[in-house]
């Protein structure tokens, strides 16, 4: 790892960081071949962001600041990574997926690489950077926005673990079946966890711009990031794209709940 050593200490740690996630990617990518489940990157999402976290601090030292930062996320990590293996476990592949998989055929195999893996691999690398900039020597002591922060991502992780919980039981029952979740965290937001998820990031986004001051505002790419992708790309927008025409009642919900910010529903529309 020579090239690396020549390199100035933040520069390396962050290419090493990047360099882990690939290390999770190639294999994952490889497994899900003979499977023809690209959806296995959902499954190891988390790690391309819990792993090189763990490795920053462990290079740093760890301060108190940056030890609260890792906690949080790998709290994060490890609720995600089992909920969305045991959702996912004997299902195949995701409906979003097989969509990709058809309009990048041929050899969707080989171009899921990087269509998929690789890229999810390099967004989750940015997402770990509020926890890359608290890494950085020098930092600055801890401090008021460090409580702000770690108690809007603690409350983050809260909400979407209560959500996915209250979506999970409700699939359970059998007489639910074709319904529309609108009760708990549901009656008030569409997407009570992808809301919970972003207080996570915004969270551990303050907390790094704490560590670093002005010159670490990179840390807020991470929480920008996750808001677009969970608002515009892989969240909202794709999973209600088409919802209304396969669950008519739907549309009645998306009426009267707000789409991401939980909020009263509409009375004229609940009625």
């Amino acid at each position: 790892m020579a090239f690396l050593e020549s390199l100035p200490a933040m520069p390396a740690l962050a290419l090493t960081g990047l360099l882990i996630t690939v290390a999770i990617a190639v294999p994952t990518w490889l497994a899900s071949i003979p499977l023809r489940d690209a959806s296995l990157a959902d499954r190891v999402w988390s790690a391309f962001i819990a792993v090189p976290v763990v490795f920053y601090a462990w290079h740093a030292g760890g301060d108190a600041r940056l030890n609260v930062m890792v906690a949080i996320t790998v709290a994060w990590a490890l609720r995600l990574g089992i909920y969305v293996t045991v959702r996912n476990w004997g299902h195949g592949e995701d409906r979003r997926y097989q969509a990709i998989r058809e309009r990048n055929q041929p050899n969707f195999a080989l171009k899921s690489l990087w269509l998929v893996f690789l890229l999810q691999a390099v967004l989750g690398w940015i997402v770990g950077w509020p926890m890359l900039v608290a890494s950085a020597p020098g930092s600055a002591p801890l401090g008021l926005w460090d409580g702000v922060g770690a108690a809007l991502a603690i409350g983050g992780l809260l909400v979407e673990t209560i959500s996915d919980a209250q979506l999970a039981r409700f699939r359970r029952d059998p007489a639910n079946r074709g319904q529309v979740m609108d009760g708990g965290l549901w009656r008030y937001s569409r997407h009570p966890n992808y809301f919970g998820e972003t207080c996570v990031w915004w969270g551990l986004g303050v907390m790094g711009l704490a560590a670093g001051g002005w010159t670490g505002a990179w840390a807020l790419v991470s929480p920008l990031l996750m808001t677009i992708l969970l608002l515009k790309v892989s969240g909202v927008t794709l999973l209600e794209q088409d919802i209304g025409e396969r669950r008519p009642a739907y549309r009645d919900y998306i009426a009267r709940t707000s789409a991401f910010i939980p909020w009263s529903p509409k009375r004229e529309a609940a009625r």
